[in-house]
């Protein structure tokens, strides 16, 4: 399990939340998740302040909700794993300030194959990139399209 020193570590956390929405996309996918995590942290609000409270705002990542196949696996992963080891090392990027935004500063994704989210209709995504559309709406809908 998790040890709860990791739960303030944003590189860990960033890591975890990436690693546990994002890991089959490849590092790319992780990235731009990350690049989500990140604008959202960048405009706080309902959503959080900062990564850790972004990551971890209740059904934002669904990796966190206890009920997700996924959140064990989060809480147990080690850097043995090499697809967690990428998104360490771009969480590190990220938090360093050095991880360009593959997503035009989107702040919403979802999977292409799973129905889209009520806040989806009628707007256009910034991006697709490999099984996720990329939205930028803003924390109320404001900047939708």
């Amino acid at each position: 399990m998790l040890p709860d020193s990791l739960l303030t570590s944003p590189v860990q956390v960033l890591a975890r939340t990436a690693w546990g929405e994002a890991r089959g996309e490849g590092r790319e996918g992780m990235q731009a998740v990350m690049n989500v995590i990140a604008r959202r942290a960048a405009t706080p609000c309902w959503w959080g302040r900062d990564i850790i409270t972004v990551c971890l705002k209740p059904w934002q990542f669904s990796c966190w909700n206890k009920n997700d196949p996924n959140h064990i696996k989060i809480l147990t992963v080690t850097d043995n794993n090499k697809q967690f080891r990428d998104s360490l090392e771009l969480s590190g990027q990220l938090t360093a300030g050095f991880l360009p935004d593959l997503t035009n500063r989107s702040d919403h994704y979802f999977n292409i194959h799973s129905a889209p989210p009520a806040w989806a209709a009628g707007n256009t995504p910034e991006c697709i990139l490999g099984n996720h559309a990329f939205y930028r709406l803003g924390p109320y809908g404001q900047e939708k399209k």
